[in-house]
């Protein structure tokens, strides 16, 4: 009985739609289905939606990675700084704070270039991942701190150049150990003519200044700066132009063949972005407002650290600042690497490298022309020699376009030569020095 009362509903609803059949009738149908589909949207974009999907952003950025268990140093660097005002642990204790999040902004960065391309997403890993270096270097040049800015930026440099992507190859070439790993050998060289002529921009300055050659003694060397700045600043615009529009085939990666392709196309249909594009940008202010905060603490117990720990300011700058800066491109170089992927590597290295002599420096010359502060290019004799040996030894590495482990030991070892360089340097007490 219950079935053919049932079936009879059906009958006859399907007798209304039939005599009833007019357009106007079906209109109204499908409009009733619309509303009824909207009305599910609604639903799944409702309150508790919204408030899940926030709660599940700050659980993949803030609580799911390991290392964000150094997050909470932070916050106990800032109660320090107002209860104890002991400036070693200060600056400890804010270096500690900043590394997670110098990672994570390099995880951010990553979700939203899955969402922009892999061109796009290059420069924006690139960008960001030198957005902690830009931060540092601002707050010093505006306190005055000329030499932090000049040594913390070249640190960097020689940070990307030999320790990150010595890492690099070496995990590589252990992961890969009876081949050698190829890349694209002729981006490489482009990238090494570049940071060529930022060692040049460099050295002139300090030339200039150490053999007493000037017209205007103080003078010169600043103008020669602020006018080269501009000539990097305008070479590093124009290599973007060159990278991202008339040689883009140039920065394809070796092995893109047909086959290879269709390869990657499903490795990137499996690695999901986890987080939505406009989550990413949130994340993205988020974290850079908050290395901003923490930067500011740790720029200000350099000197007091330095003092504390018996230890040189050039170490601190060139060594302990660079590592947590680069902690973002560190991890993903070397996760490339392992995936035998080393055009992202060198990517993200070398490139990173680049866009810190090209742009980073001469925007800090530029920026601090504006303040009114006297951020020249002379990054003094010891400085400007040690890049322009590192830029040689790496341009030689990178030139047959292959890569394993010996090589990344080589990158390693000579960067610990050059730590230790810096341990035992010490700026000298007069300029005429």
């Amino acid at each position: 009985m219950m079935a053919s009362t049932e079936e009879e509903k059906t009958g006859l609803q399907e007798e209304a739609i039939t005599i009833n059949g007019s357009p106007l009738s079906v209109h109204k149908m499908q409009t009733f289905e619309h509303i009824g589909s909207l009305a599910a949207v609604a639903q799944t974009y409702g309150p508790r939606s919204v408030k899940s999907r926030i709660l599940m952003s700050i659980y993949v950025v803030l609580i799911k990675a390991k290392i964000n268990v150094l997050l909470p140093f932070g916050p106990l660097a800032v109660i320090l700084h107002y209860t104890t005002g002991k400036h070693g642990w200060v600056f400890f204790f804010s270096l500690i704070g900043i590394t997670p999040m110098a990672e994570r902004l390099g995880y951010v960065t990553e979700q939203l270039a899955s969402y922009t391309g892999s061109t796009v997403g290059g420069l924006l890993n690139a960008t960001f991942g030198n957005a902690t270096e830009m931060i540092i270097s601002i707050y010093a040049l505006k306190n005055g701190m000329i030499r932090v800015v000049q040594q913390s930026l070249l640190g960097s440099i020689l940070s990307n150049m030999l320790l990150v992507l010595g890492c690099a190859f070496f995990a590589g070439g252990l992961t890969h150990p009876h081949k050698d790993q190829v890349f694209n050998k002729a981006s490489a060289v482009v990238n090494s003519g570049l940071l060529l002529m930022a060692v040049m921009g460099l050295l002139f300055p300090a030339v200039l200044h150490f053999t007493h050659s000037e017209v205007h003694y103080g003078k010169s060397e600043v103008a020669l700066s602020r006018f080269s700045s501009c000539i990097m600043l305008f070479a590093y615009a124009s290599y973007l132009f060159f990278q991202l529009k008339s040689h883009r085939s140039l920065y394809n990666p070796i092995d893109s063949d047909v086959g290879e392709l269709g390869a990657e196309e499903e490795e990137q249909e499996e690695e999901a972005p986890e987080i939505t594009q406009w989550e990413a940008i949130g994340w993205l202010f988020v974290l850079t407002i908050w290395i901003s905060i923490l930067s500011g603490y740790l720029v200000d117990a350099i000197q007091g650290a330095s003092e504390s720990v018996n230890m040189p300011i050039a170490f601190i700058s060139v060594i302990l600042l660079p590592i947590v800066g680069n902690a973002a491109e560190h991890a993903s170089a070397i996760m490339f690497a392992m995936k035998d992927k080393l055009d992202i590597t060198l990517g993200v290295a070398i490139g990173s490298s680049t866009q810190i002599s090209m742009f980073v420096i001469p925007f800090c010359v530029v920026i601090g022309w504006m303040m009114g502060k006297q951020m020249d290019l002379n990054f003094q004799l010891f400085e400007t020699a040690t890049l322009f040996i590192t830029v040689l030894v790496v341009a030689f590495m990178l030139q047959e376009g292959t890569a394993n482990y010996f090589k990344g030991l080589m990158l390693i070892l000579c960067y610990l030569i050059v730590a230790a360089s810096f341990f035992v340097h010490v700026d000298p007490t007069t300029d005429d020095n």
